[in-house]
């Protein structure tokens, strides 16, 4: 005789089924099944040995130096160069010098250090958390919160803004007054289309759309903006793409991509998670220029 099956058993046998054919609950299941299946590649860690890591960090970091040495020369030779061969001076202060140089070739190397035990894994990670959740909304959420608080916090963009508000307080555009309040709104203006880029990007990771075909959109709505916004208005809104996106939102949004493709199924990092730095450029312009022609 087949022995039968407990009451417990059944309810989760007969609740199983009755979910199978839910299309949210299968997108969930696929989007973590996504992400187990590359975590399973992994490589599992040995045991740490007393010292090694440690020698193992000063390498790494001894490796960092040289690297940023490397890309910083080109610089350093360039205004060398022409401060002797074509101002025909000798350098400034050359202790000072040779010790900023120093400085940025440190600070380069503990920077690229922090984004890579740092900010990267906290992309992947947090991308993994929201799809084993299986919700799309929360994902969303986070990253418009996240591109609006990596941008806000840019100090490019804060430069720019209050450089922006200074000149058109000298234009008679704005007040004197209203100095601040001019480089705060453009500020909030410029995160929230950073916000609203990345969710966009999000939704071309999970839902598959066109790369190609999203940019050129964007790009062609700027080209008809552009016409119907202030003179006053169209250099600004063209520098707060780029401005909006360095040193603090380009780790995080890339991290972020890399992610959430690794975590949904059927989707390539190398593919689909990149591209979301270029929508959150072309974003702020259109945000802007269209304040612009609408003010």
């Amino acid at each position: 005789m087949s022995r039968r099956a407990p009451p417990q058993a059944l309810q989760e046998t007969s609740g199983q089924a009755a979910t199978d054919d839910d299309p949210r609950a299968q997108a969930a299941r696929r989007v973590v099944r996504g992400g187990k299946a590359r975590r399973a590649h992994r490589q599992i860690p040995t045991r740490c040995i007393p010292g090694e890591g440690l020698k193992q960090q000063w390498a790494t970091f001894a490796g960092g130096l040289y690297g940023s040495t490397r890309d910083l020369l080109p610089i350093f030779l360039v205004v060398v160069v022409f401060q002797l061969a074509v101002v025909r001076q000798p350098l400034p202060d050359l202790g000072s010098l040779v010790a900023g140089m120093l400085m940025v070739i440190v600070g380069l190397t503990l920077f690229v250090r922090g984004l890579e035990i740092g900010l990267f894994p906290i992309g992947d990670a947090l991308a993994y958390a929201f799809a084993h959740k299986g919700s799309l909304i929360w994902m969303l959420v986070f990253a418009f919160a996240l591109g609006f608080g990596a941008s806000a916090a840019e100090p490019a963009l804060i430069a720019v803004a209050d450089k922006a508000a200074q000149a058109a307080a000298d234009s008679g555009v704005t007040a004197e007054t209203a100095h601040g309040f001019y480089a705060l709104r453009l500020r909030l203006l410029i995160c929230a289309a950073v916000g609203f880029a990345l969710v966009v990007g999000v939704l071309r990771i999970v839902l598959a759309w066109p790369m190609h075909v999203l940019l050129t959109a964007a790009y062609l709505l700027v080209v008809v903006i552009s016409p119907l916004a202030p003179a006053e208005v169209m250099a600004i809104a063209y520098d707060s793409g780029p401005v909006s996106n360095s040193v603090i939102t380009v780790p995080l949004v890339a991290a972020l991509g890399v992610g959430i493709a690794s975590s949904v199924e059927g989707r390539d990092p190398l593919v689909d998670g990149f591209g979301l730095v270029a929508l959150s450029t072309v974003m702020p312009m259109i945000a802007v220029l269209a304040f612009g022609a609408l003010a």
